[in-house]
This record gives C-alpha cells, sequence and structure tokens, in this order.
C-alpha cells in the first residue's frame, strides 16, 4: 500500500540529489528510483539502511581493522 509521501523528506532526498551532481558524482537512474521506492512505501531508516548494505556484501565491518 502506498503512503502519502512526507515531502520534507522527499525535499531533502532532491537536495541531496543536486549536492551529488555538483559534486561531480551524481545518481543512476536505478538509485533515484530505489530512494522514490523508499518514500512511496514508507521504509523506515533501518530498513532503508540494511537494504543499502545488503547490496554490498563485500563492505568489511569495523571489527575487520583490529
Amino acid at each position: 500500500m502506498l503512503r502519502p509521501i512526507d515531502e520534507a523528506a522527499r525535499n531533502r532526498r532532491l537536495d541531496m540529489q543536486h549536492l551529488q551532481a555538483i559534486e561531480g558524482n551524481p545518481l543512476t537512474a536505478e538509485e533515484i528510483a530505489m530512494f522514490e521506492m523508499f518514500e512511496q512505501e514508507g521504509w523506515s531508516h533501518e530498513r532503508r539502511e540494511a537494504h543499502i548494505l545488503a547490496m554490498f556484501p563485500c563492505v568489511a565491518s569495523p571489527e575487520a581493522a583490529e
């Protein structure tokens, strides 16, 4: 079920996208779609973080440096 979009969160995302583009690291169409899906489906920050981290299974944990 789609939920009403939090306009403040949407505006923060659009600002972030703009800053990423200015820095020469624009989001891909797939990344933009993913963030829009998070907003539309009302995903919690924890669920968003888990989803993104699951995309990168080779990222070293902080304990790995010890």
